[in-house]
């Protein structure tokens, strides 16, 4: 499985970007550019290079880290998907390419789509120190005029981008990106009730026009779950100190809450069920919210039958597992 934390020639590439450069600078963009995006806004108040860094050294470590959990959902119910080529929508600085690429030693192209010139060009300069990256493709452009001009992928990502885009936009847009996979699509989205509404969304719209759910859902029905409830995970990961600084954070870690869907051109030869919360641990039963193929259940699992109790004990929130009874 793909582990959390950025590749280590990312995080040095990052860390010699960052030499020279104040970090109280860099600390104060990032955080106007952290409450323009919580005040609705996007990418456009990243214009210069300081703005594409700054923002690269607070979100892209959690980005990562939620896409790297997304796609080690996927390979654990397709452990024989092989893409050799990625489209990546609303790239930013690349954060979903370097993650697939180490989750796919398979990957040969890499075509990244966004609109943002100083994220495009921060993209490009960290890319040029990668073996796997120094030769991916990287298209200037509105997501919907880009997808007309170029060709379909195995895989097609899309991540932390649907939300900046209006109500009207993101069905054409779905449809758009649909066409461009030959075999898969992720969608991953900030893990709020707003982000997954907005997963749900394109889920049922999608469905409707022949994709089939890989992961988290175990099913293609409507979600059973009912405000104020709503599916999200948390992938925990470590903050180097750049991050933490940026951040004006104490903590050397950091949970990143986040809702995906992954959609395929065929069915899953497998539909286990997904641990919808940590699981709750008593001294007679481990107790586990699941969303099965049936629906909503809560997993209760004795401690007087060992084998169970030891299986049990080692799930975590997001994990696919086999229904105990």
């Amino acid at each position: 499985m793909t582990p959390p934390s950025l590749p280590t020639e990312l995080k040095a590439a990052l860390d010699a970007r960052l030499q020279g450069l104040s970090r109280g600078e860099v600390a104060a963009r990032a955080a106007l550019i952290s409450r323009t995006y919580r005040g609705g806004g996007g990418s456009g108040a990243i214009r210069s290079e300081t703005d594409a860094l700054a923002y690269a050294l607070a979100r892209m470590p959690a980005t990562y880290a939620a896409v790297a959990a997304s796609l080690n959902a996927l390979r654990a119910i397709r452990p024989d998907f092989a893409p050799e080529s990625l489209l990546d929508l609303g790239a930013g600085p690349g954060t979903a390419a370097w993650a697939v690429a180490e989750a796919f030693a398979s990957l040969k192209t890499f075509m990244l789509i966004d609109a943002n010139d100083a994220l495009r060009a921060l993209a490009l300069d960290l890319a040029r120190g990668s073996a796997r990256l120094n030769n991916l493709k990287y298209v200037k452009d509105e997501a919907r005029a880009a997808l007309a001009e170029v060709g379909p992928a195995d895989l097609v990502t899309a991540s932390y981008m649907i939300g900046e885009l209006g109500e009207r936009e993101r069905q054409p847009l779905a449809e758009a990106m649909w066409a461009k996979t030959r075999d898969t699509l992720l969608l991953v989205e900030p893990g709020t009730p707003a982000g997954y509404a907005r997963i749900i969304a394109l889920r049922e719209q999608l469905i409707v026009a022949g994709a089939h759910v890989a992961a988290p859902c175990p099913h293609e029905k409507n979600c059973p779950l009912a405000q104020p409830d709503w599916c999200h995970f948390s992938q925990r990961l470590p903050r180097s100190q750049a991050h933490k600084q940026v951040k004006g954070a104490e903590l050397a870690f950091e949970d990143e809450k986040f809702s995906y869907v992954v959609l395929s051109r065929t069915p899953a030869a497998q539909h286990p069920a997904r641990v919808l919360a940590q699981p709750v641990a008593s001294k007679v039963e481990i107790s586990a919210k699941l969303c099965t193929a049936e629906g909503l259940t809560t997993a209760k699992v004795p401690r007087r039958d060992k084998t169970s109790y030891a299986r049990a004990r080692r799930w975590r929130w997001g994990d696919a597992v086999m229904k105990e009874s």
